[in-house]
């Protein structure tokens, strides 16, 4: 009975060591959406945050009800067009991971404040998002540098030629050089936030540009096209 006992005692703790090795050792509490593909029909807490992601980016504008009808499908559609993914309606991995990136979902009785005052109309997802795209694309910069390019994201949001929410900026495809390499997912520090709100309060040390780049690494002709305004730190900005 002990030799038996102790083999049980033994085969629980290697799969317990298993499951934790291949959850990375972390809590999977806060993991987003489950497996579920999500297609018309659905019902249930996955659509209700897809629902409620979908509304943060401004594609989803009824009630967040829990039920994938024609609304949430043409939200959908029209998200993955935004985003360059396959325009097919249905939520499966790929839509399923750039909604994640694209945002901050914090479900309902659960705190998501950072402490950060956060000005009218922008919400503390908003805030983290583009300190996430200043620290990514100007941690060395100067602290004026760093509003800049919070301004640029803030001045292509009220341009026509292109996308009018916060993440549809700064995820639009090949916008940004810390989306391509993954820094847009470092953790900002409070320089970063503190420079989106100054930009955020009406601070645009760029004149209304709403292009930039780094002549020193830029490739791309066109944007040596662009009407320069002024140049900050490492950056040219035009318009």
């Amino acid at each position: 009975m002990k030799r038996k006992a102790l083999s049980m005692i033994i085969l629980i703790t290697i799969t317990l060591s298993v499951l934790f090795v291949a959850n990375g050792g972390q809590n999977t509490e806060v993991q987003a959406f489950s497996n579920q593909v999500l297609r018309q029909g659905s019902v249930g807490e996955d659509v209700i945050e897809l629902q409620s992601r979908l509304t943060y980016n401004g594609y989803f504008k009824s009630k967040i009800d829990g039920v994938f009808g024609w609304n949430t499908y043409w939200a959908v559609r029209n998200f993955q067009y935004q985003f360059g993914l396959p325009v097919d309606g249905i939520v499966g991995a790929k839509t399923k991971a750039m909604l994640v990136r694209a945002t901050k979902y914090v479900k309902p009785g659960t705190s998501g404040s950072t402490g950060t005052t956060v000005p009218s109309g922008y919400s503390q997802n908003d805030i983290q998002l583009m300190a996430r795209a200043v620290y990514g694309e100007a941690r060395g910069e100067s602290y004026t540098g760093q509003v800049a390019i919070a301004a640029v994201i803030l001045n292509r949001i009220q341009s026509a030629s292109f996308p009018n929410t916060i993440a549809g900026v700064i995820y639009e495809p090949g916008a940004f050089t810390a989306v391509a390499d993954g820094q847009i997912n470092l953790t900002p520090n409070e320089t970063a936030k503190k420079a989106v709100i100054d930009a955020i309060n009406g601070w645009d040390p760029t004149g209304n540009a709403i292009y930039y780049f780094n002549p020193a690494t830029a490739t791309n002709k066109w944007i040596w096209s662009r009407p320069q305004i002024k140049q900050i730190g490492k950056h040219i900005f035009c318009k």
